[in-house]
């Protein structure tokens, strides 16, 4: 078997830059401008948009090299927010278009007024991103790798990909669609007892934690809420809960973005590593140059680092 030899890259939200610099890092070049290499390809594990300043510049590369074979992509939930914020049913915005989510989306507004052919484009590509890929040795998916759900999907939309009709479903709750994608894209996530909240990153106020699906050993629910040390008072004491996925330890290797972590870039399991530290927020662009492996190796992940000027 011929091993596929893949770059797979975080959550870059906006940060050309970034992005450019982390490519020529890893020996991508630009031939008729477009990036690639001689022997590798990029997996993209989405959020291209959103909170940077530079959202045709990154869509304008990841689009280039998608589309001659150059990388592979999956959806973030920023797409699918995108999507849904720029899609009307009944007369209404599948995403309410609140002063909150204008906000989150203002960025991409700047860039991409409304009617505008290149916003038509970066909209049918986004519909274009498979939910996930398995390829030959390992998987990618935005945020939570889930069986069940996957199969909810797998069913709903053999080529994984929405349509608008699954946009519709996928946005309105209460149904599987939208169960199914909140937690591929967005995570699972445990609601706090009464009384327990926290604000996010984005300054969001919280009554649900992120859980850690990837820890295969814990028992506490302390152990594995997000982000580490998060205070949920005597709640930590709880079991963790029993329908929280859980992810075998001879599965191949999963690589998720969406987690805004911090620090050195390391595997979260034997199998399982997040490429999203933050790169909108002063953290890192990261990729792991994966080869073949199927116990993944710290020494692997490379990044460019956002400076705070």
């Amino acid at each position: 078997m011929i091993v596929e030899h893949y770059d797979i890259i975080g959550d870059i939200h906006g940060y050309a830059d970034k992005l450019h610099d982390l490519l020529k890092k890893m020996g991508y070049r630009k031939t008729e401008g477009v990036f690639g290499h001689p022997s590798r390809k990029v997996i993209f594990v989405g959020d291209f948009i959103d909170r940077g300043p530079q959202q045709k510049d990154v869509l304008n590369t990841a689009m280039s090299m998608v589309n001659n074979h150059k990388a592979l992509a999956v959806m973030g939930n920023h797409e699918f927010n995108a999507l849904a914020y720029h899609t009307e049913h009944d007369g209404q915005f599948l995403r309410p278009h609140t002063s909150a989510n204008y906000d989150q989306h203002r960025a991409f507004l700047n860039e991409f007024p409304d009617d505008s052919e290149d916003k038509s484009a970066v909209l049918d590509f986004f519909y274009n991103l498979p939910l996930w890929l398995e390829l030959d040795g390992l998987r990618a998916i935005h945020a939570c790798w889930d069986d069940k759900h996957i199969s909810v999907l797998r069913a709903l939309c053999p080529s994984i990909r929405l349509d608008k009709e699954l946009l519709i479903e996928a946005s309105t709750k209460g149904t599987q669609a939208y169960q199914s994608i909140e937690v591929l894209l967005k995570g699972f996530e445990y609601g706090l007892p009464e009384g327990i909240g926290f604000y996010d990153k984005g300054g969001k106020q919280r009554t649900a934690a992120r859980l850690q699906w990837w820890k295969k050993d814990a028992s506490k629910l302390g152990e594995v809420v997000l982000p580490d040390g998060l205070n949920i008072g005597a709640a930590a004491s709880l079991p963790v809960p029993k329908d929280t996925p859980v992810y075998g330890s001879d599965e191949p290797p999963c690589f998720i973005g969406h987690y805004w972590l911090d620090g050195e870039p390391a595997p979260l399991a034997n199998n399982v590593a997040c490429l999203d530290y933050s790169v909108a927020k002063q953290g890192k662009l990261v990729a792991y140059r994966w080869d073949g492996e199927q116990v993944l190796d710290k020494s692997k992940f490379t990044y460019t680092r956002t400076l705070n000027i």
